[in-house]
């Protein structure tokens, strides 16, 4: 009797101990989807794609005599730079995130991760990072990357994000650099070129975010953010919008216009810019904030059919 209730205690403590080894892979594939969220692989995704739009365009190749494995090894150097900052944004803006509803899900607000993972994380994709554009690219490619994170980081999530309505436009120069990082990691110098690229996304920038602003206005007012929308209104924002809008569509005729691209590239970018004007103008004239994340969606699409077409053109008239 006594062998038989041992035999059945040893039978349940063995159950419990294989289902928590089943748990485990769960809990180490939770983990490291959370790490994967922390550095917010949609952004970072385009980051990466307009810096390997930035390296083709700066050589005059045709696409199979490209040097595919330095544009990987820059493209990987620039994304994990670019992801370390993104976890120092998670980590500085953990307490405000949790308070909007479009990021109270992020690893740090639910728990999913603790900053100390989070801190380690983003160390060792900077330095990873770094060392990999130091070895197979450039020291100018290397340090710019390095302060278009320290922007984004620091100068943006720390200081102009929670004191200025204009936070977005002047933060977004950070994010406007990838083109010109991978300009220069194939060349090694800033040219009229690269900084027009540079050019295309910072004037993107406020017309792309701002509609998010104008719908999650409540949201940003929860968190405590001085967003234009916020600190002057719906109505001077999309003003706002209509005069950067403006800005982005004669910058992005400027690559024609210097010779950088051709006939292609302008129609293209003529029709895209039509349909962005459509946009704009149906959220003007709206007396609320219908049509702003139509805008938004559409102003993602549009980026990617304008660094599309600039690498269709350029390789059209090779």
């Amino acid at each position: 009797m006594l062998n038989a209730i041992n035999n059945s205690a040893h039978h349940k403590s063995s159950v419990k101990s294989c289902a928590k080894v089943d748990e485990l892979p769960n809990e180490l594939a939770a983990k490291v989807k959370a790490i994967y969220e922390l550095g917010k692989p949609k952004v970072v995704m385009l980051i990466m794609f307009t810096a390997i739009v930035g390296m083709v365009l700066a050589l005059p190749y045709s696409i199979m005599n490209l040097p595919w494995l330095k544009i990987f090894w820059a493209t990987l150097g620039i994304g994990l730079v670019s992801s370390a900052g993104a976890v120092i944004n998670h980590i500085v803006d953990h307490k405000a995130d949790a308070k909007m509803h479009r990021t109270s899900k992020r690893p740090l607000p639910t728990g999913r991760l603790n900053q100390a993972t989070a801190i380690v994380v983003a160390i060792l994709w900077l330095v990873l990072g770094m060392m990999i554009l130091l070895w197979r690219t450039n020291p100018l490619t290397a340090w710019l990357t390095l302060l278009a994170m320290v922007g984004y980081a620091f100068i943006y999530t720390l200081f102009l994000k929670r004191t200025t309505p204009q936070n977005i436009v002047w933060g977004g120069a950070a994010g406007a650099v990838p083109p010109l990082l991978g300009w220069v990691a194939m060349t090694g110098v800033i040219t009229v070129e690269a900084v027009v690229l540079f050019l295309i996304i910072f004037f993107w920038t406020p017309p792309h975010f701002w509609p998010l602003a104008i719908h999650r206005v409540e949201d940003y007012k929860k968190a405590g953010f001085p967003m234009l929308p916020v600190t002057h209104g719906i109505s001077h924002t999309k003003k706002q919008i209509v005069l950067y809008t403006g800005l982005l569509f004669i910058t992005t005729m400027l690559p024609f216009f210097i010779g950088m691209s051709g006939v292609a590239y302008f129609i293209s970018t003529l029709a895209l810019n039509a349909l962005f004007g459509f946009y704009v103008y149906r959220l003007y004239n709206n007396s609320g904030n219908e049509g702003a994340m139509r805008l938004f969606a559409y102003s993602i699409i549009y980026l990617l059919l304008l660094f599309l077409f600039l690498l269709a053109d350029h390789f059209l008239y090779l």
